[in-house]
């Protein structure tokens, strides 16, 4: 991050820079154009000078006056300021022009001006009667306007330079806040699996003992991808996939023949990477509510992946719990919808559906592939 800033400062730097080098040098190139030798008293007096004094105005204001004037709602002192420095910078200039005339006049002739009066082209006389030259007044007002734009140059770059600081700002503020709720919603989700989890092991212990230890130990590993695969906000699919079937295995072990589980998930040739814990959601919600101790019970899960969007399918018989029942928390699904909102802004397709006794729930994303 500080490496990027620094590069950032640099270029800005160099930018600036080459600007000035390119104004500076701009009458060379339109003397080359033209063929004519370039006068440098007048360079200095109608062009460097100038551009001298805009760059220390322009700098004035973006460094000084309008962050700590005019981003500090101190306007009137901002437009008194640079009122003053337009007079004293006009006055300046006009204080220089004389010398500059001097020096102009004490210059060896041009070529032109060494041509045979009789070679050299003469205006028709009513022209050269009526020609006068510019008042003091335009020179004031040209110099005036030339001196103004610096400042409003000045203010757009600043101005451009905050905007696009506040909204950098706010968006490494919004991420920082997804990163914190997914995170948040992630920690709820692990007591309520780990709750589930327990109370198959529960049903075990009495009926097999040893199939609850080896669940036990199922289970840990479970945990462990849970608490530090995940971590990274991103996952493999085929890792997700894997971690989908061993907990399906899990909970097959406290089923009676009466329950039957279809699974079809596919390892995908190209992988992909998701959000952790997005499907397990579904799968949990399909167990609590769709098997019956005492009637036949059928659940089918099904994953596929076409281009970039990967769509999970469930469907499971229907036994909703009655509000005795504490078995979960019920936080699945809500967990859920909020996890996809702040993982999957715009991109995901959620839709739960309950005809008669089944109930279906169908997950589209768009996600990316995992990098080689």
């Amino acid at each position: 991050m500080f490496s990027a800033h620094k590069n950032q400062a640099v270029l800005k730097i160099l930018l600036h820079v080459f600007t000035w080098i390119v104004l500076l040098l701009f009458p060379f190139f339109l003397s080359q154009n033209e063929g004519f030798p370039i006068s440098y008293p007048r360079l200095v007096k109608f062009t460097w000078i100038p551009l001298l004094l805009s760059a220390i105005i322009f700098y004035t204001n973006y460094f000084l006056l309008i962050e700590n004037f005019l981003f500090k709602k101190r306007t009137l002192l901002f437009i008194l300021i640079n009122i003053g420095l337009v007079l004293f910078f006009t006055w300046v200039h006009f204080g220089i022009k004389d010398p500059l005339n001097l020096v102009s006049d004490m210059m060896p002739p041009s070529p032109a001006h060494t041509m045979p009066s009789n070679k050299i082209p003469q205006a028709p006389m009513h022209l050269i009667r009526s020609k006068r030259g510019p008042s003091l007044k335009l020179f004031i007002y040209k110099d005036i306007i030339s001196l103004i734009i610096p400042i409003i140059v000045a203010f757009a770059v600043r101005t451009n330079e905050k905007w696009t600081k506040a909204e950098t700002e706010k968006k490494e503020k919004e991420k920082d806040i997804l990163d914190s709720e997914l995170q948040h919603l992630k920690y709820q989700l692990q007591p309520h699996f780990f709750f589930n989890s327990l109370n198959t092991i529960y049903a075990l212990i009495e009926r097999s003992p040893s199939i609850a230890q080896e669940t036990v130990h199922r289970l840990a590993k479970l945990m462990r991808y849970m608490l530090y695969e995940t971590d990274s906000g991103k996952v493999s699919l085929n890792e997700e996939i894997e971690f989908m079937k061993q907990y399906i295995e899990l909970m097959k072990l406290r089923l009676s023949d009466k329950t039957k589980v279809h699974v079809n998930f596919p390892v995908s040739s190209n992988d992909y990477l998701v959000t952790p814990l997005l499907f397990i959601s579904l799968i949990e919600n399909a167990f609590k509510h769709g098997i019956s101790a005492t009637q036949n019970s059928e659940l089918f899960f099904n994953l596929n992946v076409v281009e970039n969007k990967i769509r999970f399918y469930s469907e499971n018989t229907n036994f909703p719990k009655n509000e005795h029942d504490k078995s979960g928390s019920g936080i699945g699904l809500l967990n859920l919808k909020k996890r996809l909102e702040l993982a999957y802004p715009g991109r995901f397709n959620f839709q739960t559906k309950v005809e008669g006794n089944v109930f279906t729930a169908l997950l589209e994303i768009s996600t990316e592939h995992l990098p080689n």
